[in-house]
């Protein structure tokens, strides 16, 4: 069918279409995983991110563009699930703001709002990677650009969006060699190419795949069958706690409180001797935390917002009066208010002013946002677990909430939102442990940028996280946590073991399916019929990595049979003395053994 222009109708149309195209092939997408494992599950994370995606769409009713592309992006923002659907959310968060002011999107805006959406995927990820699903997008949107020039018919632009997209899928194996190496293309890409399959059947023919108009979305809260532990939903497991929230104050000496002066305020770059000054973000966070920690700076156009804890507070305002005039400043004493909350008894702080939003103009008057009741506490955290003894050994560190997660059960930006603001503390730090979980938790981390100081410590393994946790220190600010942190997740060496699901040839290493595959970081260096051979194998390549190893811990699996465990230990001891050997329960699904040595 012809269509010169688009609507919200049509687009929420072309939405379920897509959704229903990938839920239809997420089993196939997981399979592209480049590793032969049993938890691929970049299909189950775009499917869960669409779908919470369908879920908001399909409340609205608007045949305004704007409004509908406006609410599917909050729903994929906030149940994106792993990098390819943080990606996902991003290419349609960008999309969604080009649409914004329009009712309808001719072909001419259509091709530009897919451009916009690539844009802002690609300024989401810190080091995009060419011959991913980044690159489908981009080599789409760019086609789209082009074609538009010529061509006044959406479904006639589209065919050519979508093939272009195939176009680029089938490069990204020349693009990434592991690709090629393996015989697959890669799968965030292919996931796209579905929902833009999705996106043409609705606009050839009114309908979906299935020949429905109307779609109803998996539930958001399951996975498809692709694994043993598919199914699984990541949800908030709050650990005990050692230090309650509500009794922080009286735990905490007022003298302690090195940065005493809580500041607020903007800056107005139309007002005031900013002489034309250019403002240098980063350098004027640095020159913040010369004195001060706790740093907040958003900078949007000519209003600059700042948040800082300082030991200098007149440093800071002259600092700020190099860029403009000051507006809507507030110094608080946070040892004087420790002193009065400490009189009184209370363990309760009365509310402050939060952080306001940016004001569209400086005479707006903003209104602050609801602070949670409880006290703040200094330091909070977030770790994600496989497995309850892993989560044990997390609580046990005290962390505050333990999101269930792991491979294919990849926690949301919403999961990660929800448990940042049930914990009472003032610097929240996340800890993903999984490579493909850090971008869903550097999501929530923007989201939440005007509430709390939320840091992300990008632990891409258990061992990591554990490392990263042992290495916090109570007394120390938050800038030498972060550093002491970085630092103890490069000391560890980590692997893990499981078993493969397909033939392939890897780094020519030949792997054969139902055979044990050892990982260590990120690489296959070990394969046997059997496990415990692998996991000699894997541990000697581990060993051989450091220059004087000291420690080994070894965290079981659900189903790792304590005779193995016990034969393992006794190697170890035997082929490495001296070392110490830490045995725990972790009780992680799929993978028989994770482990760790540092030196």
């Amino acid at each position: 069918m012809s269509k010169r222009s688009l609507n919200g109708t049509d687009f929420t149309a072309m939405v379920l279409a897509g959704a229903e195209q990938l839920q239809q092939h997420a089993e196939h997408v997981n399979s592209l995983n480049v590793f032969p494992v049993p938890d691929g599950d970049t299909g189950t994370n775009m499917n869960l991110t669409m779908n919470a995606g369908v879920a908001e769409i399909t409340k609205g009713d608007s045949v305004s563009i704007g409004v509908m592309s406006g609410i599917l992006s909050k729903g994929l923002l906030m149940g994106a699930r792993g990098n390819s659907g943080v990606i996902l959310s991003q290419l349609f968060r960008g999309f969604s703001r080009y649409a914004a002011p329009y009712e309808e999107l001719n072909t001419l805006q259509f091709a530009a709002a897919l451009q916009s959406g690539v844009d802002a995927a690609y300024k989401a990820v810190v080091k995009p990677v060419e011959g991913t699903i980044l690159t489908v997008a981009k080599e789409a949107a760019k086609h789209a650009v082009y074609y538009a020039r010529r061509a006044n018919d959406i479904p006639e632009l589209m065919a050519e969006v979508l093939s272009k997209a195939k176009e680029a899928l089938a490069m990204t194996q020349e693009m990434l060699p592991v690709l090629k190496q393996v015989g697959v293309v890669d799968s965030g890409g292919q996931g796209l190419v579905y929902i833009y399959e999705g996106f043409m059947q609705y606009l050839s023919s009114g309908t979906t795949a299935t020949g429905q108009v109307g779609y109803t979305a998996a539930s958001t809260t399951s996975a498809p069958a692709v694994s043993p532990v598919a199914g699984s939903v990541p949800t908030l497991v709050v650990a005990p706690s050692y230090d309650a929230p509500l009794s922080a104050q009286a735990k905490l000496e007022t003298e302690h409180i090195e940065f005493l002066y809580d500041m607020e305020f903007f800056i107005n770059r139309h007002l005031g001797e900013s002489n034309g000054q250019p403002f240098d973000e980063e350098k004027f966070e640095k020159a913040l935390s010369v004195n001060g920690d706790s740093i907040i700076v958003i900078a949007d156009e000519d209003i600059v917002k700042v948040h800082v804890h300082s030991k200098a507070p007149g440093e800071v305002l002259n600092l700020a009066l190099q860029y403009g005039e000051i507006t809507q400043i507030r110094i608080l004493n946070m040892r004087e208010q420790h002193r009065e909350l400490l009189t009184a008894g209370m363990d309760v702080a009365p509310a402050p002013e939060w952080f306001a939003e940016i004001p569209a103009e400086p005479a707006r008057t903003v209104e602050p946002s609801e602070l949670p009741a409880h006290e703040l506490a200094p330091h909070g955290f977030i770790a994600v677990s496989p497995g309850e003894g892993i989560s044990n050994i997390f609580r046990s560190m005290g962390v505050d909430v333990v999101l269930s997660g792991g491979q294919t059960m990849n926690p949301s930006t919403e999961d990660f939102v929800n448990a940042v603001r049930s914990i009472a503390a003032e610097s929240i730090y996340i800890l993903p442990n999984n490579s493909n979980i850090i971008l869903a938790a550097e999501q929530a981390r923007e989201l939440l940028e005007d509430e709390r100081h939320v840091f992300v410590i990008p632990s891409k393994t258990i061992p990591q996280g554990i490392a990263a946790a042992f290495a916090f220190q109570e007394e120390e600010n938050f800038g030498v946590n972060l550093e002491n942190m970085a630092e103890a997740v490069t000391r560890v060496q980590s692997g893990q073991v499981t078993y493969a699901v397909r033939d392939t040839v890897l780094d020519e290493m030949e792997i054969k399916a139902g055979h044990y595959i050892g990982i260590h970081n990120s690489k296959i260096v070990a394969t046997e019929e059997q496990l415990i051979p692998t996991c000699r194998e894997l541990l000697s390549k581990m060993l051989g990595s450091v220059d004087e190893a000291v420690l080994v811990m070894m965290l079981t699996g659900s189903d790792s049979d304590p005779a193995e465990t016990e034969e393992l230990v006794s190697w170890i001891e035997q082929e490495y003395p001296g070392i110490d050997i830490e045995v725990h329960d972790g009780g992680q699904p799929i993978y028989s053994y994770l482990f760790s040595v540092e030196s």
